[in-house]
């Protein structure tokens, strides 16, 4: 997975303070845990930065000139910019990759980022569109 520097990019400072508290929750819990543990926690360090950001956020996604009836939910929303999913599993996959990507051409969202959790190691794809 490509890592993108966040200077170059829209919503670099927000990314930024995503991932550090993506970092801080996985300094605290480590590995071991379902999807949904992190994404309580990583809605707790949200928060404690005064974040927005909505959960499970029901996203339209476009195919053409029309709106797909059945929605898409983000892991997170945060600050109506950035669409973050969560894994529990050990390695990104290009599956995992491309899921954000089409998320992003379909909700016609710029930003989005992609954390794994399932490692000892934190593993983070960035993404712009």
């Amino acid at each position: 997975m490509k890592e993108y520097s966040t200077d170059k990019y829209p919503s670099s400072e927000l990314t930024s303070k995503i991932i550090g508290a993506a970092i801080e929750v996985h300094k605290q819990l480590g590995p071991g845990f379902l999807e949904y543990v992190y994404e309580e926690a990583l809605a707790y360090e949200l928060k404690l930065l005064k974040i927005p950001f909505e959960r499970q956020f029901e996203l339209d996604i476009f195919y053409k000139d029309i709106v797909i009836p059945k929605k898409y939910r983000a892991d997170l929303f945060v600050d109506k910019k950035v669409i973050v999913e969560l894994k529990a599993s050990k390695k990104l996959t290009p599956n995992d990759e491309a899921q954000l990507l089409h998320y992003l051409k379909a909700t016609k969202t710029k930003v989005g980022l992609l954390l794994a959790f399932g490692n000892y190691k934190l593993e983070i794809a960035r993404r712009v569109m």
